[in-house]
């Protein structure tokens, strides 16, 4: 199974949309300085999740979310 994943930056608020195998494994490397993106706005908090069977249909959907640019249609997906 993949996941896409959103993370959010307990410092700064700011989300972080990513796709793995293993969330657990992938929100500790952003909580430990392991991903050059996420380590300024550490602290992250994991707040949604969606599961996918094929790598492809998870990158998809991981593109999608990144192509609203938009902080409110994020929220709107969080808050369903």
């Amino acid at each position: 199974m993949f996941y896409i994943y959103i993370l959010q930056s307990l410092a700064d608020n700011s989300y972080y949309v990513g796709c793995t195998e293993n969330t657990s494994r992938r929100i500790s490397e952003h909580n430990s300085e392991k991903v050059r993106s996420t380590k300024t706005r550490q602290p992250w908090s994991l707040r949604y999740t969606e599961k996918y069977n094929t790598l492809s249909e998870a990158r998809s959907r991981e593109n999608q979310i990144k192509r609203w640019k938009s902080r409110a249609a994020i929220e709107r997906l969080l808050n369903k």
